[in-house]
């Protein structure tokens, strides 16, 4: 996406961390027809990191079984260098902020699915996405529940508030 036709986001902090793990989680649903179980989103200066758990097809998991992870991830990171316009343009219009660069990786035992984007600058200092993220990791309460349109329960980025809560159908 150009850098003229990026805009100002709303959300930040914990808010927008959440959102992206909702939205990866709702592409997911549609594009491979199943999604995660857990998705958290992490944001460290220049990076944005999605960590996707479960979510594997029953194909994929019966290739699994049959020792045929390379297919799996083949057929995975093919689709995935099909999607990066589509993901790469949610993650500009969700932040606001330039990508330079989104790669994916399907790991095994257990089943997770990372999505990694570079951003053209560094995150502020102190950003509110940033403080999110750090106090994910130094509070040992757990992250709040996220429920999506389909119903999915899904994890969240930590924010202040215990969970949050979409009801819409």
């Amino acid at each position: 996406m150009p850098d003229d036709k990026l805009q100002r986001v709303e959300e930040e902090g914990g808010d927008l961390l959440a959102r992206i793990s909702n939205e990866f989680v709702t592409m997911q649903k549609e594009f491979w027809g199943l999604g995660p179980l857990e998705a958290k989103s992490y944001m460290m200066d220049d990076l944005l990191l999605v960590v996707m758990r479960g979510g594997m097809t029953r194909a994929e998991l019966t290739m699994i079984d049959f020792g045929r992870q390379d297919l799996v991830r083949n057929f995975r990171q093919i689709f995935e260098d099909d999607m990066t316009k589509n993901l790469v343009g949610k993650i500009e219009h969700l932040t606001g902020r330039k990508v330079l660069t989104y790669q994916s990786q399907v790991l095994f035992s257990p089943n997770i699915v990372t999505e990694l984007f570079v951003f053209e600058k560094a995150a502020e200092a102190g950003s509110a996405e940033i403080v999110a993220t750090a106090k994910g990791q130094l509070n040992k309460r757990p992250h709040g529940k996220v429920e999506d349109r389909t119903g999915m329960t899904t994890s969240a980025a930590p924010t202040d508030e215990a969970s949050v809560t979409d009801t819409q159908d």
